[in-house]
């Protein structure tokens, strides 16, 4: 079995004083695209962010590369290889596309290779290629949030979290996105996804957990899933 790129085990979490995860562990290997599903309140966004940082780490170990990164900086694990696009405000607005890309590679400022890697973005992107000169609060959803997956990939993550990328999004401009995120793992990225559709999640991940209520309920094969009754996934018991 690969190694797991990320771990986490027995995670206690939240905000403030308010324990929103309750003895969560789950593990990401190299390679994988693994789904976290659960209904909303259940605590998957909590989850990435108590990886990249945002969370309050109450008890627990989140391991990355082999290494605890509880208590570090959201700007340290981008360094270390982690990339979070998270649902909301995920772009800068007043920011054309290219300067969007480049914001991305803040940790790159001295890396002469920014530029192929803008040109690689567009080779994946070519939808937000045609308005790279464009601020991005003129760009449709479903462009906006391609260019948010983008402009985390622009740090090179060896690992990257999705939180929900086609929420809000139309059928089109959500199968689209999600046959991205598919090749982004044939390039080579392990991918951490949120995502309601269910169905549309487990047709690209390798694994899923299902979080309910802070706690992990079920983990399975995607392709063992599929063949359940998926929705009703998230209201049963292990």
């Amino acid at each position: 079995m690969m190694e797991a790129m990320l771990k986490i085990e027995n995670l206690y979490s939240g905000y403030g004083k308010m324990e929103v995860l309750h003895g969560v562990s789950m593990e990401v290997r190299k390679g994988e695209i693994v789904a976290l599903l659960g209904p909303n309140g259940a605590g998957k966004t909590t989850l990435l962010n108590s990886v990249f940082g945002i969370a309050r780490v109450f008890k627990g170990s989140v391991m990355f590369s082999g290494e605890n990164i509880v208590g570090r900086s959201p700007y340290k694990l981008v360094r270390m290889g982690i990339g979070y696009s998270p649902q909301l405000n995920n772009i800068f607005p007043n920011l054309s596309v290219v300067e969007n890309l480049l914001m991305g590679a803040f940790i790159r400022r001295k890396d002469l290779s920014v530029k192929e890697s803008i040109d690689e973005i567009f080779q994946l992107f070519p939808e937000i290629e045609r308005r790279k000169n464009q601020k991005a609060k003129t760009l449709s959803g479903g462009e906006r949030q391609m260019l948010a997956v983008a402009r985390a990939l622009m740090a090179k993550p060896k690992l990257i979290m999705l939180d929900e990328p086609t929420a809000g999004l139309a059928p089109k401009a959500a199968t689209t996105l999600i046959n991205k995120i598919s090749e982004m793992r044939d390039m080579g990225i392990t991918i951490l996804l949120v995502e309601q559709n269910i169905r549309r999640a487990l047709e690209i991940a390798d694994r899923a957990y299902v979080l309910s209520s802070g706690e992990i309920i079920r983990v399975a094969e995607s392709e063992e899933l599929l063949k359940e009754d998926v929705e009703k996934l998230f209201f049963r018991q292990s």
